[in-house]
């Protein structure tokens, strides 16, 4: 069948101390299969910029900037997986709750509805 990898590149785990172990396993993890969730630290971000109090987490604007970025992060990785297709179809999922928030704001109150298209660059 294949041949056998060469003996220089064979790791021996048990030999290597537990952090670099751990380390090399999260820099392979990342090389292979990059989160496509969001990070804690941009979702705070996220949260603090579109935020209309300061505890603020689950207004409209807030879902909808998140949303925003998940789709942007998405859009990137299917333009290198094209063939992703269950990845696609969270896409639109996740475009279409972003319309249905947007419609909802419009109805609601068209300042703040005007003010998120601004913010976040989307038209309408």
């Amino acid at each position: 069948m294949g041949t056998a990898p060469p003996q220089n590149l064979i790791v021996d785990w048990g030999k290597l101390p537990t952090q670099i172990i751990v380390l090399l396993k999260k820099t392979i993890a990342d090389k292979i299969s990059p989160e496509m969730a969001l990070k804690k630290e941009e979702k705070v971000e996220v949260i603090e910029n579109t935020a209309t109090h300061k505890k603020d987490t689950g207004s409209p604007e807030v879902q909808v900037a998140l949303l925003s970025k998940r789709i942007d992060e998405l859009s990137s990785h299917l333009k290198i997986h094209k063939k992703d297709f269950h990845s696609r179809r969270g896409l639109l999922q996740m475009v279409n709750k972003r319309r249905r928030l947007l419609m909802y704001l419009s109805k609601k109150s068209k300042e703040r509805y005007e003010a998120i298209l601004k913010k976040l660059h989307l038209k309408k």
